[in-house]
């Protein structure tokens, strides 16, 4: 954690700041997404959505994000 409160991550291979002490709901929501519309990769493990508002986001963690997408 940074001195002003910040975590440093990755999020689908870009450098990102985000508050500390936030759930990965909470990180989603910050990025403007839809946490029922994707699916989130954690250091290489995908992280159940019954999980998401559980589990902390740590300084270093690696995210891959993908959105579902309706159509045919």
């Amino acid at each position: 954690m940074s001195l002003d409160g910040t975590l440093g991550i990755r999020v689908n291979g870009e450098h990102r700041r985000v508050n500390g002490g936030i759930s990965i709901t909470d990180m989603l929501n910050e990025l403007g997404l839809d946490p029922h519309r994707v699916a989130v990769e954690r250091n290489l493990a995908v992280v159940a959505r019954s999980l998401l508002a559980q589990t902390m986001v740590e300084d270093g963690d690696d995210y891959e994000i993908v959105h579902f997408v309706g159509g045919g």
